[in-house]
């Protein structure tokens, strides 16, 4: 198993980012988390990582620290929530949000991810409650990277398609958050208003 890879940012977007670990490029699945984490292309990183091995691919996923890899890991674990899933779980909402809306039992919270109904929200917190307040991790809060307006909308529908959302479907839901907010609104809240 890969642990982690430590090298070069080579591409970066908000669904996956390419690290070059001594002429050999990893290709690693993201969450928007991870994205606004990273640093420019040619800048030094280190993601932690988990390797999911399935019959037809094998597919890394990254993360900017132990704490949103091990909610991606408790999250995978529920039945009905697959590493695609848990991406966009953890592309909705901070890692801290996801954790304080189980221990709340907040469960409109959890179904307002894209693709959580009622019982698959019901399972989360059911499943994780105890466990994450045992736990009392506290993680830190994303923090909002700026992007120019002409690549704004290509960015997010390339991370939205990348997470399963058909195309026609995300370029609709975009074009009206981006009517209504403006071309201020950064690429990670474009991508986690359409996916609400």
């Amino acid at each position: 198993m890969i642990a982690y890879v430590n090298g070069i940012v080579t591409y970066k977007d908000p669904a996956y980012a390419i690290i070059d670990v001594n002429g050999v490029g990893y290709e690693v699945r993201i969450s928007l988390q991870t994205y606004t984490s990273l640093p420019d292309i040619g800048a030094r990183c280190k993601l932690v990582t988990f390797l999911n091995i399935r019959e037809d691919a094998h597919v890394l996923y990254g993360f900017g620290g132990n704490d949103e890899k091990k909610l991606f890991l408790d999250l995978t674990s529920i039945s009905g929530i697959g590493p695609s899933t848990a991406l966009v779980m953890l592309s909705s909402l901070s890692s801290s949000e996801i954790r304080q809306g189980i221990i709340d039992e907040d469960l409109r919270l959890i179904q307002s991810i894209k693709g959580i109904g009622s019982k698959t929200a019901q399972r989360v917190i059911l499943e994780l409650r105890d466990k994450i307040r045992k736990e009392e991790l506290v993680s830190t809060g994303v923090k909002s990277a700026e992007t120019s307006s002409g690549t704004l909308r290509s960015e997010a529908l390339a991370a939205l398609v990348t997470l399963g959302i058909p195309k026609a479907t995300a370029e609709k839901s975009l074009d009206a958050i981006i009517k209504r907010e403006g071309q201020s609104i950064s690429v990670e809240n474009l991508i986690k208003m359409a996916l609400r």
